[in-house]
């Protein structure tokens, strides 16, 4: 059993603590929100992930994970200690490490025997060396410490899975010592651990994350060329991903890519590679398609409906991807905010992300379920795709909309199934 801390108890912190509890591991998460730190000690989770709830109350009954606003107490209980706290763009694209720097110093300060401080938050390369600086001017009692770099790979709606079972494990460190812990730490997962140095392990997440951005921007351009020719994009990028080199997953036509991960990463790694004096140009054309991946979604209803003022368009889907509760960049609030700008009026409904929705969203009616969505709406918009949605008994559908029609920017249902069905169906690159 390890001692361990995670400062930071968002969408990684608190996954992982949880699951390193689950692990047989003491674990303390620590976070700066006294209101969260209070929600978490009455039971109750701040983030839908599933399957997270039921960890963290059996490793709390279990006394193996607890909670606290306090890093003084969760460094002085702990040897392997996780900064996880949130890294923001700033305007630039750079990362907002302002959180990080606190934390280190914080760290430093309380220290008062050997620590192993791993960043765990998605950092630019040379981090880990500034946040060594940092432990190093403020470490009062000179003891020794080392320095590592985790970075997580977690998707969210299956960031537990993930963790439990990971394709693999990347380690950065400048220690044998600290490669021991971690690779003991992570011993039950049995999953190949991979031990680089600290620079190499934090270019490791931006290039991953990239290039998976880069899949999916691939997919969306590659639906312009199968729409303008009369392809089906869904049977190219199968015959495409049954290549083993190249492989199906991140190549789903859509309207792009959000979340918390991919828009902040790309901008990061552009803006990392620059300072070094290269010019990533491929992604800054990764970037670019993925913009116009929403307007073009926007057009397609303009299209479709030909006016849009005084229209009444129900959005299915508001989180950026399903099984999460999270609207962080989520496209949802591109399309609508614009459909509302041409006069549009709005009624959504997403099965999680409702609460977070409300406090974003003004002048938007929010439903109780697809179908009060569906009543009166002259179109119905596919944003985010959620089972719920594929499920829908499309014949209760059109009898409660004005005009039968489904514009898909996921491309969940088969086009001749909904047709039959008596609907005006318009997808994505098909």
């Amino acid at each position: 059993m390890k001692k361990v801390c995670i400062i930071g108890a968002g969408y990684v912190g608190l996954v992982t603590g949880a699951c390193l509890a689950d692990m047989k591991n003491k674990v303390i998460c620590v976070d700066s929100d006294a209101e969260k730190v209070k929600m978490l000690k009455k039971g109750k989770v701040p983030i839908y992930e599933p399957g997270l709830d039921e960890i963290i109350r059996r490793n709390v009954r279990a006394g193996r994970l607890s909670y606290s606003t306090g890093i003084s107490e969760g460094v002085k209980s702990s040897e392997i200690i996780f900064i996880a706290v949130s890294t923001p763009p700033k305007a630039d694209g750079t990362a907002d490490l302002s959180s990080v720097a606190i934390v280190a110093r914080t760290v430093a300060e309380n220290m008062d025997g050997y620590r192993l401080i791993v960043d765990k938050s998605t950092v630019p390369v040379k981090t880990g060396e500034k946040v060594a600086e940092t432990i190093k001017r403020y470490n009062r009692k000179n003891v020794d410490f080392d320095i590592a770099s985790n970075p997580e790979f977690l998707r969210e709606g299956s960031a537990v899975d993930d963790t439990m079972h990971p394709d693999r494990i990347v380690i950065g460190v400048s220690s044998a010592r600290a490669a021991k812990l971690l690779k003991e730490l992570y011993a039950p997962l049995k999953a190949p651990v991979i031990v680089t140095d600290i620079k190499s392990a934090e270019i490791i997440k931006h290039a991953s994350n990239s290039f998976l951005a880069l899949k999916i921007s691939f997919a969306n351009a590659l639906a312009q060329v199968c729409e303008l020719s009369g392809a089906n994009v869904m049977e190219v990028v199968q015959g495409m991903g049954l290549d083993r080199r190249i492989g199906g997953a991140f190549l789903n036509a859509g309207i792009g890519y959000g979340g918390s991960c991919f828009p902040k990463d790309v901008a990061a790694f552009i803006k990392i590679t620059e300072e070094m004096g290269y010019n990533f140009e491929l992604l800054k054309i990764v970037e670019q398609i993925n913009r116009e991946q929403r307007g073009r979604f926007v057009k397609k209803i303009e299209e479709t409906l030909w006016i849009v003022k005084d229209k009444v368009i129900g959005i299915l889907g508001l989180a950026f991807k399903p099984n999460t509760d999270d609207m962080r960049s989520a496209p949802s609030l591109d399309i609508i905010a614009e459909l509302q700008r041409e006069g549009a009026s709005i009624k959504a409904y997403d099965p999680k992300a409702m609460g977070g929705a409300r406090k974003i969203l003004t002048g938007v009616k929010f439903c109780k379920n697809p179908y009060e969505v569906a009543r009166g709406s002259d179109a119905l918009v596919i944003v985010t795709e959620w089972d719920e949605f594929k499920q829908m008994n499309l014949d209760r559908v059109r009898a409660l909309m004005t005009h039968p029609i489904i514009i898909d920017g996921r491309n969940i249902f088969d086009p001749e199934t909904v047709e039959e069905k008596g609907f005006i169906y318009k997808s994505i690159g098909r």
